[in-house]
């Protein structure tokens, strides 16, 4: 039976950009209903269509066969409709149960104060109910990331939620815990819930759902059953054409090493030890990946190794060189390049030109710049022979780099920080936010680099990315360095998840031999 159709949904905002341009998506009663596309479909703005963060310009919802109207969450909620956001919107100083119950605390009648048991108590009956185990009296900023997505799963069926949007809950958990999510979707279904899931793992799509919506251009291309799909055809349904899913990675022997880091820490102004005494080296020909949940070292190990934070102990040379403390420029010249895992805040300047983004490092040295002046014309010709050689699709490198789509963004930095001629390469999060196309363009040119004898230090969030790509797997945990693999066929993701979460570790012995 359908449960909740968009019927014609056009969202056009008042920048003029059509968002949805008559999607159509139906999901029935009791399914797990996968909705995929790439970045900048429309998929998150119909979701938020349908739980009321955004109103439609024209199109229908109907809800068991009735027209229904949502002007906001509320209305949402009191339809049975709940959304769990990828980035969550949880109290971090309150407790789990405090949480779940916020906005609709229990009383105990005396003065209308909060009956704090009786929160424990419902908190505790939803998690047995679902098989979503948390602790009611934890506080949400002492646990892990996958019990903080129990937490928002478990607010929304506490608010009655009958449909759950799930909006990439996969992002940041570990192996272990997708399982763990999975087997908690499953059981939501045999409840009698309904989950729509969005996500652009295409493997999850096949491991989890019944039916498959996808969307591209801010249409709707069509709904499959997920049984008579495959990974290959749902791209080419989300790309527009054949998209080739392996990289092509051939054998080569490393060279010296180029990158030598030595007890490298960085406590933060608040005192808290975030990279804690890491030593590694990464060497010619070599992907160095980086696995770990979010927030356990990575994004401050980047800072560092790149001039945006200072070191406060520790070593790190490039081709012996020492580049600590000596900021961004001094690193730069040292030949390393940084493709920064957020490129609106340090990837690119949005108002400025694609040429003049192309060579925003290098405009102060020849032949960019002849006795102080720039020299235009070098940096056109420069910006064209980088947008051929780098495909990247704009009718002009004057237009600004605001106008592109976040894929072809994302491959200005990636023509930039290639074409200096590096040593080294540091890639943080390298595909994330765009589209199937440019993740399997950007992955075959770091591979092609590493092939022809660059170094690279590669950190992702996505593990199948790390191991895909990956010579060599450092796994970080808690700002330490806990194991180093070789990425040999019988590395599982199973393994390395254990790592993840801290829960083993190897020898200082062990991995100096893995070094």
């Amino acid at each position: 039976m359908t449960l909740i159709q968009a019927i014609d949904i056009v969202k056009v905002y008042p920048n003029g950009v059509l968002a949805n341009d008559h999607v159509s998506l139906s999901v029935n009663q009791g399914e797990i209903h996968a909705l995929v596309g790439e970045n900048g479909a429309g998929k998150t703005t119909l979701m938020k269509v349908l739980y009321g963060l955004e109103h439609p310009t024209a199109g229908e919802i109907r809800l068991r066969d009735e027209p229904v109207t949502i002007h906001s969450p509320q209305d949402a909620i009191d339809l049975g409709i709940g959304m769990v956001h990828q980035n969550f919107m949880l109290v971090n100083s309150f407790t789990i149960a405090q949480n779940i119950v916020l906005g609709r605390e229990p009383t105990n009648g005396r003065r209308l104060r909060v009956d704090v048991e009786q929160a424990i108590k419902d908190t505790e009956a939803l998690s047995r109910q679902y098989g979503l185990y948390v602790d009611p009296l934890a506080r949400v900023d002492t646990v892990p990331v996958g019990m903080r997505q129990r937490v928002e799963i478990l607010k929304a069926l506490y608010r009655g939620a009958e449909i759950l949007i799930l909006d990439e809950p996969t992002a940041v958990l570990t192996p272990r815990e997708t399982e763990d999510l999975f087997d908690a979707i499953r059981q939501l279904v045999n409840a009698g819930k309904t989950v729509i899931f969005i996500t652009h793992k295409l493997r999850e799509v096949m491991a989890i759902s019944d039916r498959v919506t996808v969307m591209r251009d801010a249409r709707t291309v069509g709904t499959v059953n997920t049984a008579e799909t495959s990974e290959a055809e749902l791209a080419r349904m989300m790309v527009g054409r054949e998209v080739f899913m392996v990289v092509d990675r051939p054998p080569v022997r490393r060279g010296r090493p180029v990158l030598e880091v030595k007890n490298l820490t960085y406590i933060n102004e608040n005192g808290r030890t975030l990279l804690d005494n890491a030593s590694f080296r990464v060497y010619e020909s070599e992907i160095l990946g980086i696995a770990g949940v979010e927030g356990n070292g990575q994004t401050e190990l980047v800072e560092v190794l790149t001039g945006l934070l200072p070191a406060t102990s520790g070593e790190a040379y490039v081709d012996g060189v020492p580049v600590l403390g000596a900021g961004p420029r001094r690193v730069r010249e040292a030949r390393v390049a940084h493709i920064p895992e957020d490129r609106l805040t340090n990837g690119v300047a949005l108002t400025a030109t694609i040429n003049d983004n192309l060579i925003v490092d290098r405009y102060y040295r020849p032949p960019y710049t002849n006795n102080g002046l720039l020299n235009l014309e070098q940096i056109r010709l420069s910006g064209e022979n980088l947008i051929r050689q780098f495909n990247i699709l704009a009718p002009s490198g004057e237009l600004p780099v605001a106008s592109l789509s976040g894929g072809n963004m994302q491959k200005v930095v990636v023509a930039r920080e290639l074409s200096a001629s590096p040593r080294l390469l540091i890639a943080a999060q390298p595909t994330r936010g765009v589209d199937i196309g440019a993740i399997e363009y950007i992955h075959q040119q770091l591979v092609d680099q590493r092939t022809n004898g660059l170094a690279i230090l590669l950190v992702s969030a996505d593990l199948q990315e790390v191991m895909k790509l990956s010579d060599r797997i450092m796994v970080m945990y808690n700002g330490q360095i806990v194991g180093i693999f070789h990425n040999t066929p019988d590395l599982t993701e199973e393994t390395l998840g254990l790592y993840m979460l801290g829960a083993q570790r190897q020898s200082p012995e062990e991995m100096e031999q893995l070094q």
